[in-house]
């Protein structure tokens, strides 16, 4: 039988290769619909020229002057396909940061620059960028496929929000690789039977080193004595090599000066 720690483990990790997933999912959708966008755009500018030098008809009227370029996720006003270019590269910037959080490289970096994706916080900041992620994707006319990705990317990062509730700041500890190495090379068991025995192991080293230790150490007070300013004092700084001189007898300035008396 797995001790808890193990169990939590294998969760915390099975979370974050869905994690990965999702986010490798949006990541792929993104740039198939940017590019899904851009030939959409290509296509409307030529049938915008095509009928603005022919007569044509109400139909096309209608789609020159619709809300949304045709087949696309581009809004048909000024500057429309520069801020769905935009739109678009962004989510997929923050996508490629979430996923090196993830994998938790560089630590450095996240812990100087990005200090809510770092080592020193849970998984609830992470959850809350997926949701947002996802949501934004969603709140837009898109694929299947971008659809499927966005909903998947936004269900897992409500996980990571309630995960994070749970453990808070020790969740990626917790599913950390090498902190699960260092404790595997502890030498003496923690668990017995699914029984955390932690508190006994610990406690026989620190009774063995005391039994066997004696009273051979002085306490720190003892050791600290202080010689003050008289005889004692003078002795000892002279044996360390210090030297008092005795200052040189002197009257104050406002003493009147004794006048030499003739005889």
């Amino acid at each position: 039988m797995l001790p808890p720690r193990a169990y939590t483990f294998i969760g915390l990790n099975g979370l974050r290769v869905l994690s990965v997933i999702g986010l490798l999912l949006v990541f792929s959708s993104n740039i198939v619909t940017l590019a899904h966008d851009l030939q959409a755009v290509d296509r409307f500018q030529q049938g915008k020229a095509a009928a603005t030098s022919a007569t044509s008809n109400a139909t096309a009227q209608d789609i020159l002057h619709a809300d949304y370029i045709i087949d696309s996720t581009v809004p048909n006003q000024p500057a429309g396909v520069v801020w769905a270019v935009v739109n678009r590269l962004l989510i997929i910037f923050q996508v490629l940061i979430l996923l090196l959080s993830e994998f938790g490289w560089p630590s450095a970096f996240f812990d100087r620059f990005f200090p809510v994706l770092g080592k020193d916080f849970g998984l609830g900041p992470l959850g809350i960028v997926q949701c947002l992620l996802g949501a934004a994707i969603l709140s837009h006319h898109s694929s299947e496929f971008s659809l499927v990705a966005a909903f998947f990317l936004f269900s897992i990062g409500c996980i990571n929000i309630l995960a994070g509730l749970i453990f808070r700041q020790s969740a990626k500890s917790k599913r950390s690789i090498t902190s699960w190495r260092d404790h595997a090379k502890s030498a003496l068991p923690t668990h017995v039977a699914g029984v955390d025995i932690r508190p006994i192991a610990s406690a026989a080293p620190s009774f063995v080193s005391s039994v066997f230790k004696g009273n051979d150490e002085k306490p720190q007070a003892e050791a600290k004595i202080g010689y003050g300013f008289g005889v004692q004092g003078e002795k000892a700084a002279g044996l360390r090599g210090y030297l008092i001189s005795k200052p040189v007898d002197s009257l104050p300035r406002y003493a009147p000066k004794r006048s030499s008396s003739i005889s």
